[in-house]
């Protein structure tokens, strides 16, 4: 195993390097306000037995947990990008028409994917010409901590004995992101998990058998930066081979940048069965004057609530929302199934937004459908929306490359559709209350009072049939039955 422990703090809290304490394969020093990165690098024999199997079949699976509350990751850093809250899957099985796959009873093992089945149905699919360098499903689950990724983490990497082993992984329940990422070219799983900007304890020891660099790392703005460009500078240490932190600075592409600018989301009332999401952005202004950059929200739609791409087809109804086009959304997305039917997770949807030429903040207007809720007790059910993912795309100069930098992070489930030279300037979120989830409820059927409807309504269908039998009897009194003769024909006639 290898480890990489990185703290990326401001210049104004760096410290003395004479206050830092290099000791065998532990280096400690006081605390820091600094942003915590800790990339964990296993071979498939160092992973759990079940995981093994799993992946020694699978050609590629990512995993993206984002907590449902605000964080701060330095918009200086090289952890600038975002996703909706929730956990993210994106995984590509051995054989796509395969009827079972073993991925779900995985999930199951590692959090509560309730509606996840053998057959791969709560996945969507997705398509091969815009990812072809994504997975090939997509799934999505509302999940808000660690707390179960834990348990099963202590129980299968931690001997009965190691109690630092099961603190380290305890501290995963404060984390502010998870990315578990493996592919059959690597052929080791990398898990990083990252820390929000707080006084964190500066105090790493490595195993012996391992691998661990520790690096306290600033921003570093020199003159021949670009904007594509993110500079650092710092101390770097391997414990166990060095005696004292070495002083590093290098600079490195990074496709993701923090944008100046926020963005507020919340429902506009009355909610109904019919939302329209209101997403406040701060400000128009594009992040690069000198290239086309364009605005995007990227939505991620549990199975309760779903968009309907036929809604955006009409370039007037658009323009009167301060929206410019539907660029995808995943599919398939069943117009009229409520959801308690639905085997799908939801859906995944690209809307570009119209900001004004003025640079002005403005308000854009997206219409969503809810489905129809089961029964239940109280006649009201809850659902749960989270704030999509808002960002500029810019291109970059002809030529310019991004290779895999330190901290990358791909499979973001909307990076696939852009092309290799785009830059990504994400809008921080800025809710009132500090949730990333916004929340609603609608009316549904009232299970205490279900019996009276049941029992109305059975009435009433006995008393509309009661009535058209004794329509029919009234008939078969005057006229009898079958067709009348000859005689009473003429009768009639006359």
């Amino acid at each position: 195993m290898r480890q990489r422990t990185t703290f990326f703090h401001h210049n104004d809290d760096a410290i003395d390097p004479l206050a830092l304490k290099v000791s065998g394969r532990s280096i400690t020093g006081p605390n820091i306000k600094a942003v915590r990165e800790d990339r964990f690098t296993f071979g498939l024999e160092e992973l759990p037995h079940e995981l093994q199997q799993l992946l020694e079949i699978t050609p590629e699976l990512h995993l993206r947990w984002i907590p449902s509350t605000t964080y701060d990751t330095l918009a200086s850093g090289p952890w600038t990008s975002r996703l909706p809250a929730g956990l993210h899957v994106f995984y590509t099985p051995q054989e796509a028409e395969n009827s079972s796959d073993p991925i779900c009873v995985f999930l199951h093992n590692l959090v509560p994917f309730e509606n996840c089945s053998e057959s791969l149905r709560y996945f969507s699919r997705l398509p091969n010409d815009r990812f072809s360098h994504s997975t090939a499903y997509q799934a999505y689950l509302p999940l808000d901590d660690l707390g179960s990724f834990s348990e099963y983490a202590s129980q299968y990497l931690c001997s009965a004995a190691d109690d630092d082993c099961k603190r380290h992984i305890d501290d995963l329940k404060s984390a502010k992101s998870l990315d578990f990422s493996y592919d059959t070219i690597s052929h080791v799983v990398k898990i990083t998990v990252l820390w929000g900007f707080e006084e964190q304890p500066l105090d790493v020891t490595g195993h012996s058998d391992h691998r661990v660099e520790v690096g306290l790392l600033t921003p570093n703005h020199p003159e021949h930066l670009e904007d594509y460009e993110l500079g650092v500078a710092g101390l770097l240490t391997v414990l166990g081979e060095d005696k004292k932190p070495s002083p590093v600075m290098f600079s490195f592409p990074t496709r993701h940048k923090a944008s100046t600018a926020t963005f507020n989301s919340s429902f506009s009332s009355p909610l109904g069965l019919h939302p329209t999401l209101q997403l406040s952005i701060e400000s128009s202004q594009p992040p690069m004057a000198d290239t086309f950059c364009s605005l995007h929200a990227y939505f991620t739609l549990p199975n309760t609530i779903f968009a309907d791409k036929y809604q955006f087809d009409d370039s007037l109804f658009l323009s009167s929302k301060n929206l410019t086009a539907l660029r995808y959304i995943s599919q398939p997305v069943d117009l009229e199934a409520p959801s308690y039917v639905m085997k799908l997770w939801g859906s995944s949807a690209l809307l570009e937004l119209k900001p004004p030429e003025t640079g002005e903040g403005f308000t854009a207007d997206i219409p969503l459908h809810l489905r129809y809720q089961a029964p239940r007790s109280g006649g009201e059910a809850s659902f749960n929306l989270p704030y999509p993912a808002v960002f500029w795309t810019c291109a970059a100069e002809e030529g310019t490359k991004f290779p895999t930098n330190p901290f990358d992070r791909i499979n973001l489930g909307y990076d696939g559709l852009f092309g290799p030279r785009t830059l990504f300037w994400h809008l921080n979120p800025a809710p009132q209350n500090g949730s990333l989830m916004l929340n609603g409820s609608v009316p549904v059927l009232d299970l205490d009072k279900a019996y009276w409807v049941s029992t109305f309504t059975g009435t009433a269908v006995l008393i509309g049939f009661a009535w058209v039998v004794w329509k029919l009897l009234a008939v078969f009194g005057r006229s009898g039955y079958g067709q009348p003769t000859k005689a009473e024909a003429a009768k009639k006639i006359q």
